[in-house]
């Protein structure tokens, strides 16, 4: 696939690793649309940003838990088409593995919702858009789907289950849309502020080379496998090493 001239949506693109892809994408001459739910500043300010750079671009607003196929389709409006998704959206909650009942219900719902369903639901969408041209779908899971790590139990269940589910629709939308995901580790966004310093440095320390990965990197890891024509169904660990670690 071909970066310039392509119409992309990132899910919650107005933040952190999303705003990253955003960004990049568009430095390639990508069109591409921001969803956002809460940061509506950031989002326009990332879609102007992005127009800056001489493509088009929109902010999308949409709870991606109850609203993700309607964001698709206005997102595919706005620029004429739809080539690739980005589904990042991710929401967690903070609580020791330990403490089952610090998750409530609402919480497990929630997570599940923001973090699978809304993937799926947005994937199902996308894939009408793209079956004539094909496509390419990249899901953002943690390598708290791969391990029982991560800020909560939930957080980790959910990020595993898109995981599979990235493979699932790898599988189902063969051979015009290839699915992949990244899953990286912990990255340095408004998220770290959720964890204790000593969790950060021992995340460093536990890391192969010595450091958490950049946004930057992370954000290259998603925009090369959304081009890659020959790579479907995988998942692509951006964590430093940390998964090395016993």
């Amino acid at each position: 696939m071909e970066l310039k001239g392509s119409a992309w949506l990132v899910t919650g693109g107005g933040t952190g690793l999303g705003r990253a892809i955003a960004l990049l994408a568009a430095r390639g001459g990508a069109d591409v649309a921001v969803n956002y739910s809460k940061s509506k500043k950031e989002a326009e300010e990332t879609a102007a940003e992005i127009r800056e750079l001489g493509v088009r671009s929109a902010a999308i607003r949409g709870d991606v838990a109850t609203e993700a196929a309607a964001v698709v389709d206005q997102a595919a409006q706005a620029l004429g088409r739809l080539d690739v998704l980005v589904s990042n959206a991710g929401t967690t909650v903070f609580v020791p593995f330990s403490n089952l009942d610090g998750i409530s219900e609402s919480d497990w719902d929630r997570v599940m919702a923001v973090n699978v369903r809304a993937a799926f639901l947005g994937s199902r969408a996308a894939a009408k858009h793209m079956s004539a041209r094909g496509g390419a779908i990249c899901t953002i899971a943690s390598i708290g789907g791969l391990r029982p790590a991560g800020s909560s139990l939930v957080y980790s269940v959910s990020k595993a289950a898109l995981i599979h589910l990235t493979r699932g629709l790898a599988v189902a939308l063969a051979p015009k849309i290839r699915v992949n995901c990244v899953a990286p580790g912990l990255l340095d966004t408004r998220w770290t502020a959720g964890h204790s310093r000593e969790f950060i440095e021992n995340e460093n320390r536990n890391s192969m080379l010595g450091h958490i990965p950049t946004v930057e990197d992370t954000a290259a890891a998603a925009v090369a496998l959304c081009l890659n024509e020959s790579v479907t169904g995988q998942v692509l660990a951006v964590d430093s090493g940390a998964t090395l670690h016993h």
